[in-house]
């Protein structure tokens, strides 16, 4: 039977603010990008070789530091 000190624990341990994960869900990153979610599926869809994303499954995930070096060198999204 588990508690409800592990159960508040295991909740708390899963709230990483989005700044300190490695890698956002498109929905994550559209909100912290202030980029639209048709815009982040295009733009791995066009750059397939890019090491910016990740894919768990059918999933795309943005890894956030790769991403964020991507966005200094462009010029226009």
């Amino acid at each position: 039977m588990i508690n409800e000190k592990t159960m508040t624990c295991s909740k708390k341990c899963l709230n990483i603010p989005v700044w300190h994960r490695y890698t956002l869900t498109i929905e994550e990153a559209a909100g912290y990008y202030h980029i639209g979610e048709g815009k982040l599926r295009m733009l791995i869809d066009e750059h397939p070789n890019e090491d910016f994303y990740v894919m768990n499954g059918n999933r795309a995930l943005i890894k956030r530091e790769k991403f964020e070096r991507y966005l200094d060198q462009a010029t226009a999204v």
